[in-house]
């Protein structure tokens, strides 16, 4: 029998994706084999607590408090089968390589499979920010060693997160709610959303007028007339209230502010006068300024800009960004460094030399300074990968990958561009006793421009690159007014945060790390603390009252300067200057430690109190109850209580809608009179869900009648017999649409009216608030509906064939990250190599396997393997008699307490 080659080492990534790509740099000397992420973690549940230590008192945190912190680390059972066959591959190979990511959680998933393996041939790390051939080759000739820091300060981080998450989260839920949880950033940013709100709910309403002048200069030696907007400034000498100058908390002028407060009448009888008044341009300001370009994009500022401009998730973004990592395209995506390589220069300026006249290429190399607090993680910026510096069309990516690549793309060749010239110009123009101001801006060269512009969070911000030129001016030009405008405004309570500006407030204020920030922010809404509305993150009730009971009783757990000198902490011990057991010690033991901590103040927390949230300017107060949160008033010695329906946020609450919640929930269902038609009563209702109408009553066996949500441009107090039975007659069928031939229908839904298309993929759009679902008619549905986009994936693009095991069809689909195959709930995504047109059945049904297999076995087998949920135990239930001597039988916790960050 030929002797076996013996590999010259086996290279350990962390995904099969990355393993392929590597795999095809480094031929058949190496072994390229994926670990599937973390191979042993803290025990998740009781189930996975080892016997031997069950009865620790330690063992439900996982971590030994008393010896020195030590975490046990166990090997989930679905890593088993990836751990045999990575020890047999060792045993071919003269020396085990980690490729793991470059970051501390990539560092710390080497050291776990050192500990794993056991291996008896040499170790070494190799290193590297991007999957190119030139960059692998590299970083396998250049290895070095694990760092150990590095692997303390992400192991101290894991501990951290669990002693904060499995000691609050269950005081948590028996003072509040199941299913709520405490983290260390976590916990922090629904603090600063809660802030928010309250800040939105004391704010107070102030109005001003001011005057807007469409002026006209006076044609002169052939030139034609120039138009340009003025708003009034000053008047009689001084100047006019604006937004700025008003008191939030009390909707009036700040103590301090020398302002003229203009009234609505006062504006129109000024804008009387102004009609036959002459207008002269009395006084010009220029100025010049520089733009330079912005850095290149770190994880942070690449979530926030694709937040802005591709309306996409802190979490989509960083999936869409690893799959751009893992096939080479851009460089590691979690990191905080702005600096670019000599390399990565060099490809940028000759892209802008080749593509650009010379005149936008910079005199000469731009580098940035990398000013995040304590940064880390990889050591370059996000960009393109490889010298090519290649466009997202010559690289064949499509959808939100070449969204975001492009995004990267731009961002990156702007770096090395000219810095854009911009003039700004400032009128003065007087009419009467009144001075009015036009600004104007002009681009006098582009620059980087041509080739990125960063967004902007304020909606009516001008972007950088935006014209806005005046005519041109000269001091004593005459004007004609062509329109003059009395308008009143409102000031705006602060904005609520945007997974863009929660992000960059975070960051700035140094809590948790950018690779974190898109799981914070999906943790959040899946632990129901946020609802997020368009782009807004508004809390829910349940913050409100998780956020109160930590401030009043773990104050410094949720101070921003204290989770920031955590953070600060991690990464001393990252770079060698701070050791993680005192810290953890100081932490959790002791009288201001965290354990502590939470058994004396266990005891003293009233679950009613805890779980009620009063809001200054409500007389009633609101319940987290088992079903959601509720309105209770006491009221001639009854507790009067009413469902506070979705879409109601904290800041919005008033007594008006409290007490329209409770007079509804009060009477009862309201007999409106009969469908004519059907015979059977019409009743005006009111659930968890708001105000809605019912066509008869439930009947004998639990069947639900027919009920329709009442929108809000109807008062469910004044509801007619008509308006309901109009309600109850949705969905109303507009019409067929002219390119399918499919019905168009409109109705109402949890989220509000809206139009479906139902064709071969359903296409819904929400109706405005300025058009009635009762009345919409097909044209404008039709209008509404171009705007929409198509659900990913509803219709299959080819149909393979049955499956051999149970007939039921095989199809690809286009889903957002590509096509896929789907049999069941299994999907697989295709391979970049192979089309939609080349795919097979027997391909099909091998990358289904495969999958199926990864996620732990076919649905139906996975289902058989989940334990049946257990009753919840009736309220009148006996309780058990107490132990002897008063003492608690300690149990672990049935669910697993969160402890993300």
């Amino acid at each position: 029998m030929a002797k076996k080659n013996k590999l010259k080492g086996l290279v350990i990534v962390e995904s099969p994706a990355k393993a392929k790509k590597i795999n095809s740099f480094l031929g058949r000397d190496f072994k390229v084999l994926a670990s599937m992420g973390h191979v042993r973690d803290l025990p998740n549940g009781a189930a996975e607590i080892p016997l031997e230590v069950k009865k620790e008192p330690w063992a439900t945190l996982g971590v030994n408090v008393a010896a020195d912190f030590d975490p046990l680390y166990i090997i989930p059972p679905k890593k088993k089968k990836v751990i045999s066959e990575l020890r047999a591959a060792l045993k071919d190979a003269d020396e085990l390589i980690l490729a793991t990511d470059e970051d501390r959680e990539g560092e710390s998933i080497g050291w776990h499979l050192t500990e794993v393996l056991k291996p008896k041939v040499p170790v070494k790390r190799m290193v590297f920010s991007e999957i190119t051939k030139e960059a692998i080759l590299e970083a396998i000739r250049s290895p070095r060693q694990l760092d150990q820091n590095l692997v303390a300060a992400q192991e101290a981080r894991r501990v951290l997160d669990r002693l904060y998450g499995y000691r609050l989260s269950p005081l948590l839920w028996k003072k509040i709610a199941p299913k709520t949880s405490a983290g260390r950033v976590q916990s922090v940013a629904v603090r600063l959303i809660v802030i928010r709100e309250l800040q939105r709910r004391a704010f107070r309403k102030g109005t001003y007028w001011d005057l807007k002048a469409t002026l006209a200069t006076l044609p002169t030696d052939g030139a034609a007339a120039g138009q340009l907007e003025a708003q009034l400034y000053t008047l009689n000498g001084k100047r006019i209230a604006t937004g700025k100058d008003f008191d939030e908390s009390t909707g009036r002028i700040k103590a301090d502010s020398d302002v003229l407060l203009v009234d609505g009448q006062t504006a129109q009888d000024l804008r009387d006068r102004l009609r036959t008044t002459g207008w002269k341009v009395t006084n010009l300001e220029e100025r010049q300024q520089v733009r330079k370009p912005y850095p290149p994009f770190t994880t942070s500022t690449l979530q926030q800009e694709a937040n802005r401009k591709l309306g996409m998730s802190a979490r989509e973004t960083m999936q869409v960004a690893q799959r751009l990592y893992e096939d080479g395209n851009i460089t590691y995506m979690r990191t905080d460094s702005v600096s670019l390589s000599g390399e990565a220069i060099r490809a940028a300026r000759s892209c802008i030399e080749n593509r650009y006249v010379v005149e936008y290429l910079s005199d000469g190399v731009r580098t940035f300074e990398t000013k995040s607090k304590g940064a880390q993680e990889a050591h370059e910026a996000i960009r393109p990968a490889g010298t090519a510096m290649q466009t997202g069309e010559e690289l064949g990516l499509a959808g939100r990958e070449l969204a975001l690549y492009s995004l990267i793309w731009k961002r990156t060749v702007a770096t090395q561009m000219a810095e854009a010239r911009l003039r700004f110009q400032t009128a003065t123009i007087t009419a009467g006793e009144a001075e009015f101001r036009a600004t104007g801006r002009h681009v006098e060269f582009a620059g980087f421009f041509r080739a990125y512009v960063e967004g902007v969070d304020d909606p009516e911000a001008a972007l950088d690159d935006q014209e806005a030129a005046l005519p041109p001016l000269a001091p004593g030009n005459d004007l004609a007014c062509r329109e003059l405008e009395a308008i009143s405004h409102d000031t705006q309570p602060p904005a609520r945060y945007t997974e863009a500006t929660l992000i960059r407030a975070l960051e700035a204020d140094g809590i948790g790390r950018p690779s974190t920030y898109a799981s914070i922010i999906g943790t959040i809404q899946d632990r129901g603390y946020v609802v997020k509305v368009g782009n807004q993150l508004p809390p829910t009730f349940t913050a409100m009252a998780v956020t109160r009971l930590l401030e009043k009783n773990f104050p410094q757990l949720v101070d921003e300067q204290f989770t920031a000198g955590m953070e600060q902490t991690l990464d001393d011990i990252a770079a060698g200057q701070t050791k993680s057991t005192p810290y953890l010690k100081k932490f959790y033991l002791g009288h201001d430690g965290l354990d502590e901590q939470v058994k004396s103040h266990e005891a003293n927390i009233d679950p009613r109190e805890a779980c009620t949230v009063e809001l200054e300017g409500l007389s009633s107060k609101i319940r987290i109850g088992k079903f959601g949160p509720y309105l209770i008033k006491e009221q001639n010695g009854e507790n009067l209580t009413a469902s506070l329906p979705d879409g109601i946020m904290p800041a919005d609450i008033t007594d008006e809608i409290a007490e329209a919640l409770l007079a509804l929930k009060k009477q009862g269902p309201k007999a409106l009179g009969m469908d004519p038609e059907q015979g059977l009563p019409v009743y005006s209702m009111i659930g968890p869900f708001g105000p809605y109408v019912q066509l008869g009553d439930v009947a004998e066996d639990g069947t639900k009648p027919k009920r329709m949500t009442v929108p809000k441009n109807i008062d469910p107090q004044q509801i007619t017999l008509e308006q309901a039975l109009d309600l109850l007659s949705l969905p109303r069928t507009l019409g067929a649409h002219p390119e399918t031939g499919r019905p168009v229908k409109a109705s109402i839904g949890r989220f509000g009216p809206y139009v479906v298309h139902e064709g071969p993929a359903k296409v819904y759009k929400s109706v405005p608030k300025d058009k009635d679902v009762l009345k919409i008619d097909l044209p404008a549905a039709l209008e509404l509906l171009a705007q929409a986009r198509t659900r990913r994936g509803a219709t299959p693009i080819r149909e393979l064939g049955p499956h051999p095991a149970d007939n039921q069809p095989v199809q690809v689909f286009e889903g957002k990250y590509g096509p896929y195959v789907k049999h069941g709930k299994v999907n697989a995504t295709l391979p970049k190599e192979t089309t939609i047109e080349q795919v097979t059945l027997e391909q099909a049904l091998a990358l289904i396997e495969a999958r199926a297999a990864r996620d732990g076995g076919t649905p139906k087998r996975a289902a058989r393997r989940k334990a049946p949920k257990k009753a919840p135990p009736k309220k009148d239930a006996p309780k058990k008699p107490p132990l002897k001597g008063g003492a608690k039988k300690k149990q672990p916790p049935k669910k697993k307490p969160p402890e993300e960050e």
